[in-house]
């Protein structure tokens, strides 16, 4: 079964989020579902330490507020890991409000510690979603993003 840390962390919040109270069960519990789900122990480690990385993240990195009208100019890395349609994307999140310039990069810091050689959008929208979970005080752009991955993936499914 050939998984990754997205795969793992999409998992956790299709299965595991409880949806009532808007938290996951404690992290041994989370540890024993994800390996009867077959995911392999090296891997559910990777998705809790990105967990952890990003609450981490959270509550250092950004401690000095940004401005709302700097312009972000991405690194050659970032480029060839997140593609014009995933940039645009996180633009049009800024420009209607759902992603303020913390949660911006917060994102940007979460997508490029995945392991893979690219993400795209789909991917791109599950790390927003889970960093904007993480975010306190941005429930409604949570909910925004979740009725946005959920309506598109319940339109796929017809």
């Amino acid at each position: 079964m050939k998984e990754n840390v997205l795969d793992i962390l999409m998992y956790l919040f299709e299965h595991c989020l409880d949806s009532e109270t808007g938290v996951m069960p404690e992290q041994n519990a989370l540890r024993e579902h994800l390996d009867s789900a077959g995911f392999p122990d090296q891997d559910i480690e990777k998705a809790f330490n990105w967990l952890d990385e990003l609450s981490n993240a959270r509550e250092s990195s950004f401690s000095n507020p940004l401005s709302g009208r700097s312009l972000r100019v991405y690194c050659s890395q970032e480029v060839a890991k997140m593609d014009v349609e995933c940039r645009g994307f996180m633009i049009f999140l800024e420009q209607t409000g759902v992603l303020d310039p913390i949660a911006r990069e917060l994102v940007i810091d979460r997508a490029m510690a995945l392991e893979t050689q690219e993400i795209d959008l789909p991917q791109l929208k599950w790390v927003i979603l889970m960093v904007l979970f993480n975010q306190p005080g941005h429930e409604a752009a949570f909910a925004w993003m979740e009725d946005l991955i959920f309506d598109e993936f319940t339109d796929q499914l017809h």
